[in-house]
């Protein structure tokens, strides 16, 4: 089974308002995108789980195994136009929405490049969708909105300004968050923060 629509991330083109980044509507192949909806693990609470901590079904495998691939990796590198050579990738998942969550922030600067694939089937309104922006203080008049429906994707390169961020949302909100990193030791530091994260979580379920 195909993950990705290579098609459509072949004809994305670089966007660079408010920062540089790259949409496209639909980035899964028609069978796998059928597939993920009945397949995505059983996520509780909010948060992001690594792959050991939500097993992802055969169809969310596939997509990781092309995110992870050279072809996927080049073409974000002709895309955005930078050298992502040896810079190791990680991979989580999230499928809940917290109060919380969705403030607005920058990524850390152990971050090359950021992605998120959106997995919600029938997904409709605009709460919840992340909003790029192009500062901090102006939420409610963003350049670009991001729709969060099943397929709908988003990277964009890490820097001070790439602020993000979506309105209050609260409930089942799937996502596939996807990362280049600058080192190895920032790869090592992700996978134990977020396997100490939901180790924590079932601690207090």
């Amino acid at each position: 089974m195909s993950g990705l629509d290579w098609g459509a991330i072949e004809r994305a083109r670089l966007v660079r308002n408010p920062f540089d980044h790259v949409a496209i509507a639909q980035v899964l192949a028609p069978d796998c995108a059928a597939a993920i909806p009945g397949q995505f693990p059983q996520i509780r609470n909010s948060g992001s789980y690594s792959l050991a901590d939500a097993p992802p079904g055969r169809a969310l495998e596939a997509v990781i195994d092309d995110l992870m691939s050279d072809r996927f990796r080049s073409n974000m590198a002709r895309l955005f136009d930078m050298d992502l050579e040896d810079r190791p990738a990680t991979v989580t998942l999230r499928g809940q929405c917290a109060e919380r969550d969705g403030r607005i922030h920058v990524d850390s600067k152990s971050k090359v490049l950021s992605l998120l694939i959106y997995l919600n089937d029938g997904w409709s309104g605009r709460e919840g969708q992340l909003r790029l922006l192009s500062d901090k203080d102006r939420f409610d008049d963003a350049p670009v909105e991001i729709p969060a429906h099943l397929g709908s994707m988003v990277a964009f390169r890490r820097s001070d300004a790439s602020w993000h961020g979506h309105s209050p949302f609260v409930g089942q909100r799937r996502a596939l968050q996807f990362n280049y990193l600058q080192n190895s030791r920032a790869s090592v530091v992700s996978v134990l923060r977020h396997r100490l994260s939901a180790f924590s979580k079932q601690l207090v379920a």
